[in-house]
């Protein structure tokens, strides 16, 4: 019989995928004496649930987070579509070929939610689903053509949280267009996965409202249960422990065999059943699982004609089709050179063949014919774009005392006033702290989003209440529960509407400074996927004195400094962050390269995300100096008090202990020569800047930066004590520069409740323990 074109290519995506893995890891020189990997196994179980959905199922507006281990099987499809060169594949998983698992902004292939870190590339999908929904309410986006967002994940998923909690608020926002495909393969990286795990998938699933589908029994399996007998093996299939069906697969049909005469044998039809099929036959229909049957999958995929969720429990075998089949240390296993030249002559594939897209098939032409008239791969490229929103200039809230939470809040108040193409396309959200970070104001006046209309009882019923949320689809606020795991999930997704659905949105998360933590693995492949949006922390800090230490935050300067793909800022004052947040809704919008500027060092032609850490504390609003200080706040720092000629102390402090770094200059100056003042904005951005020009300039190139510039006017003893509500690492480099003498203040360990006063002096923060610091650093009397 003719295989059908389905089979064709299913056949061809397991040659190519596992020929890459293998090439990789036995032909090509090694370098490093290490294993490189690949998952033959894992990407044998999900073959033939790509070919039946990319090459049956999808359309182009579809979207698909593909699952990690299964990242050489879409490889292999994108170049058996011309999509990608060879070189690539040959180069897996080495320096400029195709990643291990698939990556929006390593790979160059069409690559639409990256994964990786297991289970977030699954829940993105529900995320990226409502805001979807959120754009087609909107009349700027009622263009758009819905697709269906959908997840490739395997069973042992499953047991990530993160895959739990996205599922309550997908049922919150009533959820459409998802699709999740569960590879269920039974094993997991350490064994076998235990029995009746479908049984609470399915309870789970349809607790929240999705359709459950098992995809169990392929197209061989169903026609030999319509025979004498086929009931009897059904329901020994049914009842057969996973780690016993996975090793007689590994052992083949003869073993197959015996070990069904043994338990079905002599019951006439049924013995007929299993003796009307060859060893060969039979531990192909034994295996023939729903989740390994092309066109059982594609049959199954083509029957869903509505919107609801639906998750795919698709039975399959981990290694199916190849010498390492059902093992339970496939996960990480290979074929040896022996296994894969045997299973070259299994697969048709003649030598020296091994990398032609159409090999040893028998009609190239028919199946290239099939390959043009593919619905999902006819539209070409997929990356859409959008363009840029105009940012008008921001202006600070007139007070002689704010904290930066407030002047937050007022700034975005202020934008939601006016119908401008920025308030339209800012979207909010937070989980669960929405009042207390300072967007109450913006909810108020915008709105939070639903499908439908629901008024606010509490309005309705004459209670007075200063929230006056109305939900409604022209909201603009997106109400999530108290999962930071979620807030970064779509936030991540909120990031890339421009790129999926063609229409740019400018999100804005509020968050419990220290709770950015919680959500760091969400944060980190947000920002690995180049999403973006601006992440507001606040409060921060044992500034948030009473709370104590588990609201405190102290890591949290360091994770902006370090992370990728994240512009971090601390500001102390309004002005500041008038001048920060009109700059971050531009930045957000830029898609340049990567290449640094030798003015400053940094890339900021190539945009990205935003950190602000902000405080609740109120601070006296200073006099700020006019002549560069826009410029030098987006740099991350400016002289708040410049240093004289001969200065032998300066104090650099970012954010809430703006205060006391000021009464200890004001001290200090008293006694001390030509005292200086810098106020750093963004740690983040003067360390990276310096990186940026030391790189350049070992490049042969010319180049200077910010902090160079702050730091050229000093003498070469004068001392510098820096000072944050944070870990003092964020600012202690700032020594490193040009060899000035530093000590470095901070929070380093868990705060406790009290006053601010109590905690900064507890952590030598306040005024008088910058002046002691002040005092160990300068030769000659202290300062009192």
């Amino acid at each position: 019989m003719t295989p059908s074109p389905l089979k064709i290519v299913e056949r061809r995506l397991q040659w190519l995928s596992h020929w890459m893995i293998h090439h990789a890891n036995h032909l090509r020189p090694k370098q490093d004496g290490i294993k490189i990997g690949g998952h033959q196994a894992s990407s044998a179980s999900m073959v033939s649930i790509l070919t039946a959905l990319y090459f049956s199922a999808l359309r182009p507006e579809d979207r698909v987070a593909v699952k990690p281990h299964a990242g050489p099987v879409f490889h292999a499809m994108q170049y058996l579509m011309g999509r990608l060169d060879v070189e690539k594949l040959k180069n897996f998983r080495g320096y400029g070929g195709v990643q291990s698992y698939p990556s929006r902004t390593k790979d160059t292939d069409d690559v639409d939610f990256s994964t990786g870190s297991v289970g977030l590339g699954v829940a993105i999908t529900s995320f990226a689903s409502i805001l979807q929904d959120y754009i087609a309410s909107k009349p700027w986006g009622a263009d758009i053509k819905p697709g269906r967002m959908i997840a490739l994940m395997g069973d042992a998923e499953v047991d990530e949280g993160n895959v739990h909690e996205c599922l309550q608020e997908g049922w919150k926002h009533d959820l459409r267009n998802v699709w999740w495909i569960i590879d269920y393969n039974r094993q997991s990286l350490d064994g076998v996965v235990h029995e009746g795990l479908w049984a609470r998938i399915e309870r789970i699933f349809e607790a929240f409202g999705w359709d459950v589908v098992r995809v169990k029994y392929g197209a061989l399996q169903r026609a030999a249960f319509a025979e004498p007998g086929g009931e009897q093996l059904r329901a020994w299939i049914d009842a057969c422990p996973n780690d016993l069906y996975a090793a007689l697969t590994y052992r083949g049909g003869a073993v197959w065999r015996e070990h069904l005469m043994s338990d079905l044998g002599d019951q006439g039809a049924v013995t007929a059943l299993i003796d009307r099929r060859s060893d060969a036959d039979l531990a192909a229909l034994m295996e023939n699982l729903g989740g390994n049957c092309v066109e059982t999958l594609a049959e199954v995929f083509a029957s869903i004609t509505h919107d609801r969720p639906v998750c795919f429990l698709a039975y399959t075998i981990k290694g199916w089709n190849t010498p390492i089949a059902g093992h339970k240390d496939n996960h990480g296993g290979l074929m040896t050179p022996e296994q894969m030249r045997d299973w070259q002559t299994h697969m048709g594939v003649p030598v020296g063949q091994e990398w032609a897209p159409l090999a040893g098939v028998a009609d190239p032409d028919g199946l290239r014919a099939f390959l043009a008239q593919v619905p999902f791969f006819a539209a070409g490229p997929r990356r859409l774009t959008d363009a840029r929103i105009p940012v008008p200039a921001l202006a600070a809230p007139a007070a002689k005392e704010i904290s930066t939470q407030m002047a937050f809040s007022r700034l975005l108040d202020d934008i939601g006033r006016d119908a401008s193409p920025l308030a339209e396309r800012i979207v909010t959200t937070s989980p669960d702290v929405t009042g207390t970070t300072g967007l109450g104001p913006w909810v108020n006046r915008r709105k939070l989003w639903a499908r439908h209309d629901k008024a606010d009882l509490f309005r309705t019923q004459k209670i007075p209440s200063t929230a006056k949320w109305d939900f409604s689809p022209a909201g603009q606020h997106i109400e999530l529960g108290i999962a930071e795991m979620n807030l970064f999930l779509h936030l991540g997704a909120a990031g890339l509407t421009e790129s999926l659905f063609g229409k740019r949105l400018l999100p804005i998360g509020t968050v419990y400074d220290p709770f950015v933590c919680r959500g760091l693995d969400a944060l980190t492949y947000a920002c690995y996927q180049d999403a973006r949006f601006m992440i507001v922390g606040t409060p921060s800090g044992v500034t948030l004195a009473p709370e104590g230490g588990a609201h405190q935050s102290i890591n949290t300067p360091l994770i902006g400094l370090s992370q990728d793909g994240l512009a971090a800022f601390e500001p102390a004052f309004a002005a500041e962050l008038a001048a920060i947040m009109a700059w971050s809704f531009d930045f957000m919008q830029r898609d340049g390269g990567p290449a640094r500027d030798p003015r400053t060092g940094l890339a900021d032609d190539k945009g990205s995300a935003v950190y602000l850490r902000l405080t609740t504390r109120p601070l006296e609003q200073p006099p700020l100096p006019e002549a560069g200080f826009r410029d030098g706040v987006l740099a991350g720092g400016y002289w708040l008090r410049p240093p004289g000629p001969n200065c032998e102390t300066v104090i650099a402090y970012q954010g809430a202990v703006a205060p006391e770094a000021i009464a200890a200059a004001a001290q200090i100056a008293q006694k001390r020569r030509d005292v200086g003042l810098l106020a750093i904005t963004s740690a983040d951005r003067l360390h990276a800047g310096w990186l940026g020009a030391q790189q350049l300039r070992q490049a042969g190139q010319t180049a200077d930066c910010a902090v160079e510039r702050l730091l050229a006017p000093l003498p070469r003893h004068c001392r510098i004590v820096t000072v944050l509500d944070g870990h003092p690492a964020t600012l202690a480099w700032l020594g490193g520069v040009l060899g000035h003498r530093t000590i470095a203040l901070g929070v380093d360990h868990f705060g406790q409740t009290g006053t601010i006063g109590d905690l900064y002096r507890h952590f030598g923060i306040d005024t008088a323990g910058i002046v002691r610091a002040v005092s160990s650093l300068t030769p000659g009397a202290p300062i009192s």
